[in-house]
């Protein structure tokens, strides 16, 4: 159903309730329902129109067959909740490139400036958060030494 359905959203929504309706009338319990749902929906994804109006038909269905499958609030808290993990890792994903950055930088810096880094300096220098990072990037500036740039006093 899903190859047959690709690119047309409207049969695909008709498809998709259609199999659902089979979920629910097998009459299995609700694991199996939302096990095979999962399944159902990764495969058959649908536009965010149609998506909210299946949410609405399944709730019908739900009430036809006095069997809830996944209430409204768990819908949105599962959302919700795959949102934030996204807006999470993509945050700490630009955090973690921007500390790198703003490392290699200090390293090409220090080099420019007073020649080859020590294997040492360098893992310290690769180790430590941006706050420690960018008050080393502005030491360097009136700097006389490298140990001076990276001294913690």
């Amino acid at each position: 159903m899903t190859k047959k359905t690709q690119g047309k959203p409207k049969e695909r929504y008709a498809a998709k309730i259609r199999l659902i309706r089979i979920l629910f009338a097998r009459g299995w319990d609700r694991q199996r329902i939302l096990d095979l749902f999962k399944v159902l929906d990764w495969l058959m994804s649908l536009p965010e129109d149609l998506e909210s109006k299946i949410f609405s038909d399944i709730r019908q269905i739900e009430e036809e067959y006095q069997m809830p499958y996944v209430t409204s609030i768990e819908r949105i808290a599962l959302k919700k909740g795959m949102q934030e993990g996204i807006e999470k890792g993509m945050q700490q994903g630009m955090q973690q490139g921007m500390q790198k950055g703003e490392a290699q930088l200090l390293l090409r810096q220090l080099a420019l400036k007073f020649g080859p880094i020590p294997e040492d300096k360098q893992r310290l220098i690769e180790s430590a958060d941006s706050q420690k990072l960018r008050q080393w990037s502005e030491r360097i500036l009136t700097a006389q030494s490298m140990d001076e740039v990276l001294n913690d006093s």
